[in-house]
């Protein structure tokens, strides 16, 4: 297991097995040192967790449970990067997040949703975890999920 699986179980979260495209992609391509992975869902086990978009209004999504929806959708992405390169130590930074949520046309908290991908990804690669992002409230995502979440990695040969 590597250190970033490590720091992930301390936490008591374990890299999934890559969640299978819905559609026609590659969950992760590498082009040299860099891994771009396609935007991963909320998926565990196959389904998704839960699905509506992300308010504060009655029926929908809270920004708290969107926030831990994002946390998933960064550990399915670590799951691509690590389905590429096997070991997650050969990270050598998260160089690019990008977060998408579905959100209810008042809602403006994009940013601090996204942190849950943000926040667990400096966890798991530490210093390396540090990262540039975009954080995008958008209408809807595929199969209605709350959040998608999409990260570049940097890694050594």
């Amino acid at each position: 297991m590597s250190a970033v699986e490590d720091r992930l179980a301390e936490l008591g979260l374990t890299v999934p097995d890559v969640a299978m495209p819905v559609a026609a992609y590659l969950p992760a391509v590498r082009d040299g040192n860099l891994i771009f992975t396609s935007g991963q869902l909320p998926m565990v086990s196959g389904a998704l967790v839960q699905t509506g978009k992300v308010g504060t209004g009655g029926g929908s999504v809270s920004p708290a449970d969107a926030k831990k929806l994002a946390q998933t959708c960064a550990l399915n992405a670590i799951a691509a990067v690590r389905a590429l390169i096997g070991d997650l130590d050969k990270v050598t930074r998260v160089v690019k997040v990008v977060g998408f949520v579905a959100s209810d046309p008042a809602f403006t908290g994009q940013p601090g949703v996204i942190n849950g991908a943000s926040e667990l990804l400096g966890t798991a690669f530490g210093d390396a975890g540090v990262h540039a992002r975009s954080a995008v409230g958008v209408a809807v995502l595929p199969l209605d999920a709350p959040v998608e979440v999409e990260i570049t990695v940097s890694v050594q040969d």
